[in-house]
């Protein structure tokens, strides 16, 4: 797909942005359960930033991360992974399928924030670790913020996977990657409906449809 087209298709995908902006802000606001699941979840959060801060950044787990997401993807699009390297200074995967979701993927899917609460959901459906669910909530935090804070790292170098694609695409894309992963996890987390908060993006963008376009 020419960047023309793509730069074309970020525009009309910004009223989805700014419906799924609005339909995050609504699902926190009803989440509650604040000594459950906000308090332990913003502490791991905190805690990941502080060693973040003060401590060496841990590269090659990002990396290795990063490349991993890559290459689960492309097996997600039924492709198949040819060379896989990682390390503290970068790394690059070889692949048979390419899109633009498989190059954007580590920019948006947390893997490791998913691959704990895949850890934590087996070990309650075999040993009812429900006693634990403040502990798993401050791990996620942890985790998700991990994510966060070294893709926002690595995004201030100049980065193959986005100037591929153009930085404005890129960026409406990867915005929403990340609200769809938040617009099911934080439902799951507070005991909501996914259907219910997804239901909501898709009012929330009609409705900026309209909006926009009584400016034309």
């Amino acid at each position: 797909m020419p960047k023309w087209v793509k730069f074309i298709a970020a525009w009309l995908l910004l009223p989805f942005c700014l419906g799924a902006a609005s339909a995050l802000w609504r699902v926190a606001r009803a989440a509650g359960g604040a000594d459950t699941v906000w308090v332990p979840m913003l502490a791991g959060a905190a805690c990941w930033v502080v060693i973040y801060l003060l401590l060496p950044r841990p590269m090659w787990l990002y990396v290795f991360g990063h490349e991993l997401t890559h290459a689960l993807w492309t097996w997600l699009f039924g492709g198949r992974v040819k060379r896989f390297k990682a390390s503290a200074h970068g790394g690059h995967v070889l692949v048979t399928k390419h899109n633009f979701l498989i190059i954007l993927a580590p920019y948006f899917f947390p893997l490791y924030a998913v691959l704990v609460a895949l850890v934590y959901a087996a070990g309650h459906a075999v040993w009812d670790w429900s006693g634990g669910r403040p502990w798993f909530h401050l791990l996620l935090g942890a985790a998700y913020a991990f994510h966060v804070t070294l893709t926002g790292h690595v995004l201030h170098t100049r980065q193959t996977d986005i100037t591929s694609q153009g930085y404005f695409f890129s960026a409406v894309i990867i915005f929403l990657g990340n609200a769809l992963v938040l617009l099911v996890a934080l439902p799951l987390l507070s005991g909501q409906s996914v259907m219910r908060a997804l239901g909501a993006w898709l009012r929330l963008t009609g409705d900026m449809w309209i909006r926009s376009s009584q400016w034309f």
